[in-house]
């Protein structure tokens, strides 16, 4: 990615979907901490958010939206089916349901939250293709699917599988998935990119960013965003860190500092930068 760009200009493309690369996270958050992070989080810049059925905070981030002086149209949407609600009738009931919350007429990006057991996955998409067919939903993904879901989930979709969003940070590797994001044009969309904050508390992420003035933190983020494909959800409650996440688009990390985050972790990272045209 362009260190040049911005945060509000980053995005991910993805089939015919523009997915700005970097977005605000609100798992775990509800009420007004959640509205008063997402109003911050628009005020510095973000336009991708992120909420699910599951969370119980759609009707605060509606709320944020309304209450934001950024253009409705300038905001990326997206919420989650829970898997409970896998069912033909029960994603187009939930759907309606979440856009009340919302205050929406329509969100950008509707995934389905976890491979469910409730329908077969091409009864959830038809339902899922009808909201599309509707103007209620843009685009379609899916959440915490492998290789192999994926590859499903395109084939029985009438319309593209535009984004997979699932856990993704330097000490747990998606290469594989990757590289099949890659191949297809899907969004690879990374939670707990900041490893639920471990990231922050080590001190080889640190010396990688301490000649650039950067934290751990990101460091971390920045080498999500590097790669083809990737967009990154972290999420903080506090004002000071959605700054300061937002704060990674004004450095670029070396192929060898790419090299030393991934080796934090496990990840195959000399095929998979060689794949990626990141070495």
């Amino acid at each position: 990615m362009d260190s040049n760009a911005t945060i509000s200009t980053a995005t991910v493309a993805a089939s015919d979907a523009k997915i700005p690369a970097l977005g605000f996270g609100t798992a775990r958050m509800t009420g007004d901490e959640c509205q008063r992070a997402v109003e911050r989080a628009l005020e510095v810049g973000y336009r991708h958010i992120d909420t699910a059925q599951m969370y119980d905070n759609e009707r605060a981030v509606g709320a944020a939206v309304a209450a934001s002086e950024v253009d409705r149209d300038d905001v990326f949407v997206v919420t989650k089916v829970h898997p409970d609600n896998a069912a033909f009738d029960d994603v187009l009931e939930s759907t309606r349901a979440s856009l009340e919350r919302l205050s929406l007429s329509t969100v950008d990006l509707l995934l389905l939250h976890a491979p469910s057991k409730q329908a077969p996955l091409e009864e959830t998409l038809a339902a899922m293709n009808d909201l599309q067919n509707d103007d209620r939903v843009d685009h379609i993904g899916v959440s915490n699917f492998g290789v192999d879901g994926l590859e499903a989930a395109r084939e029985h979709s009438e319309t593209p599988i535009v984004a997979n969003q699932v856990k993704y940070h330097p000490y747990h590797d998606q290469d594989e998935l990757l590289e099949y994001c890659v191949d297809h044009e899907i969004c690879l969309t990374a939670y707990s990119p900041l490893a639920e904050g471990v990231v922050p508390g080590d001190d080889r992420l640190e010396a990688i960013g301490e000649p650039y003035g950067k934290s751990a933190a990101q460091v971390a983020l920045r080498w999500l965003l590097q790669q083809p494909a990737v967009a990154a959800i972290p999420k903080s409650a506090s004002h000071r860190h959605i700054e300061a996440n937002a704060d990674v688009f004004d450095f670029e990390l070396s192929p060898d500092e790419l090299a030393a985050v991934a080796e934090v972790g496990d990840s195959r990272w000399d095929h998979l930068a060689a794949t990626l045209g990141l070495r």
